[in-house]
This record gives C-alpha cells, structure tokens and sequence, in this order.
C-alpha cells in the first residue's frame, strides 16, 4: 500500500518535480488544482509524463497520482487529513486562497489527538514562506486546533532550482499533461521546519544553514538568470542558451557571478570552490538548448525583480555590503531598466516611468535606492557602457 502525499497546484513545479520526488519515494500524490481538464485526465490516466530533456531526452511515467478539485472543500480536508506529507506550488498570490482548505483538513486530521505530524513542503518563491503561511492557516483553525498547528504541522521551506521551461503549443497539444524539464532535481529543504521525523523522500536534502541557501539560490542562480535574460534580450535573442553561448553575454554573467560568490562567501561562510562549482555548474545548464527556456520567461516582471531586497538590486547591496563593488551585476540591472517587451506590463510600467521622470525616478521608486548612492552610481555607469558598447539603440 502506498503512502499518501498532496500536492497543492498541479502545473510546472507541481507534476514537474513535486509529483516525481513523491512517486519515486513511494507515495501515491493527490494533486489539488482548479483546471478541470488537468484533473479529468489524472483521474482518467492515473499517470503522467516527464520528459527530461538535455543531449538526449529521455521521458519517465509517473504513475499512482489522483486529483480534487480545490473547490471540493471536504474532498481536500480528507486527502489532507489522511496523507503523510504535502507541498504546495501554487504561487504566492494563491497562498491565502488554499489556507482555508489546509484548515480544515488539520481541523479533520487532528480530532484524533494521536494524529502523527503532517509536514508542508512549501514550494514558493517568497523569504518566509513557511511563516507565512501558517499563519494564513491559523486565522481559519479553530482555536482548539492552535496547539496542534504549532506542534504537529510542519511549514517547511524549500529552494527550487529545476528549471522548468513554458511548454509550446506543439508540446501541448502532444499531451496535456506532459511536462518538459531539466535533468538537475535537487530539491534543498529547511530542515529545521518539520516536526516529527524527517520523512526520506528522494532528492530531497535537508538544510542546518538553510537562511544562507536561499540567498545562494537568489543571488547566484536568480542573478545569473536575470543578466542573462536581461542582457540576451538587448542582443536580440529567444532563448537563454543563445544568451549563455553569446561571448559578450556569457563575460558579463560570470563576472557577475563572481561578484556575488565573494560576496556570499564573505556574509555567510560559504565555502567559495563550492560557489564556485556551483556558479560554473549553472551556466552549463543554462546552455541546455533542448530546453528551450525563452528569455521572456526569465526576465518577466521587472518591477518584482529590479526590488530592493531582490536578485539583482539585493545582490549588488550585498556586494557592497562586503566591500565588493558588484559593476557586473549593476550592468543586468541597468540592462533590465531597458527591458521593454510589449506583452510585459510590468516592464511597460518600467519604460513609462522611465520616460517620464528618467532613470533616476525608476531607481528612487522601483528600485528603491538613492540616486546619490555607490550603487546608483554603478547603475548609471552600467547604462553608459551598455551604450558605447552599442547594447542600447534607444536614448
């Protein structure tokens, strides 16, 4: 008999690496979604493809999968009531919405006060997840449930580095349910988030120093991304392979990666050849043409990531933070200023403010950085050289 997981969300990260984790460690995973097709066809199927795609691709079954509706309240309290482990992959956005489900399902699970814990992987991009969500959960629960969510019920942060590609219409139309990924499926967790035993679930690694991981998972791999989307955008490419594989592109993204290693290593410790192992590990998989991971993926909602606690403004504080001065990830930033894909709103949001109060309004209002400031400096250089260099054609 298997063991039961959920998982909230059944789109990219959900089926794409959440579902295999779970199937190939035994459990059997009961997807909650609102697509209806998406849950016809797992009910349906009881399985779906993942085609891991590199040189050579190569497509797995993951099987033992179901599916409920999230507006089937009672049918969600009952598989939550009932498994082992959960996740969630739904998006920040959708947190407070799935809270009064994982309430009432903790409501069901423990009326038996013998209940074991129930650990929450919490897939999201967002510092604090497990926090977060919570204490979403804790304002739908009962209060006589209190101590048993602060007891029993793990929120357990994790860092998702499997890069899962926007699947093509071809693609879609080849199967609704199948999902196109890369080979890397290492999910790190904190490990101080659960309760009760650490449940073995494959690929999945346990963190001690998980606070200094997340910021490795945004300062290197986030940052890395993000200049080379940014940059391979001003050069005219689709794809971040032809970005990474583009000389000029590739010099500025692992000078850049260099900048944020040191810093990194310089805040938290880190050991530096594994940064660095890790910063080169990155590019080789950036350059994974069969991906086809598009650069308007990466560098969608420049507001968000030109924030100031973010991937590349968060990145070049940290840098100076260390005595290091970050004019690589400064020239991404620059880069992202004069990111204008017309089907991004946030980056027409960005060009509007731009045009109408200059550079400096978007690094005071988005950025949120004084214009007088070292970074502001680097920032407005960065532009300079991206114009000599004939990146900009516009003013």
């Amino acid at each position: 008999m298997h063991k039961k997981a959920f998982q909230f969300g059944a789109g990219n990260i959900g089926r794409g690496f959440l579902g295999q984790l779970f199937f190939e460690s035994g459990y059997h995973t009961t997807f909650i979604d609102v697509v209806p097709e998406i849950i016809h066809l797992l009910n349906q199927r009881h399985e779906y493809p993942i085609r891991i795609v590199s040189d050579t691709s190569t497509t797995i079954t993951v099987s033992n999968v179901s599916a409920v509706s999230a507006s089937d309240t009672a049918a969600v309290a009952a598989v939550v009531a009932e498994s082992e482990i959960g996740a969630t992959a739904v998006g920040v956005n959708v947190l407070p919405k799935i809270a009064p489900l994982l309430a009432e399902g903790i409501s069901r699970r423990f009326e038996k006060t013998d209940a074991p814990p129930l650990n929450i992987i919490v897939c999201e991009n967002l510092l604090n997840a497990g926090p977060y969500l919570r204490e979403q959960v804790r304002q739908h629960l009962p209060d006589k449930y209190h101590a048993a969510l602060h007891e029993k019920v793990g929120f357990v942060e994790a860092s998702i580095g499997r890069m899962v590609p926007i699947m093509t219409e071809r693609e879609k139309a080849e199967d609704p349910l199948l999902i196109c990924v890369e080979p890397y499926c290492d999910l790190p967790v904190d490990a101080a988030g659960f309760k009760g035993p650490i449940p073995n679930i494959l690929h999945m690694h346990p963190m001690n120093n998980f606070g200094a991981y997340v910021k490795r998972k945004l300062f290197v791999h986030n940052m890395s991304h993000a200049v080379a989307a940014y940059l391979g955008y001003l050069k005219g490419h689709k794809y971040i392979w032809q970005a990474v594989t583009d000389p000029s592109v590739r010099s500025i993204v692992r000078a850049a990666l260099n900048e944020t290693c040191a810093g990194l290593s310089a805040k938290h410790g880190l050991d530096r050849a594994a940064l660095d192992a890790h910063a080169e590990d990155l590019l080789r998989r950036y350059e994974n043409r069969a991906l086809g991971d598009q650069i308007t993926r990466i560098a969608k909602d420049p507001v968000r990531k030109l924030g100031p606690r973010d991937r590349l403004i968060g990145s070049c504080l940290m840098c100076l933070e260390q005595g290091i001065v970050p004019s690589h990830v400064a020239m991404g930033a620059a880069a992202a200023l004069f990111y204008d894909h017309p089907d991004d709103s946030a980056a027409q949001e960005i060009q509007e403010l731009r045009e109408s109060e200059g550079v400096e309004g978007v690094l005071q209002k988005i950025c949120r950085i004084d214009t007088n400031s070292h970074l502001a400096w680097l920032i407005f250089y960065a532009i300079d050289r991206l114009r000599k260099e004939q990146w900009l054609k516009s003013p």
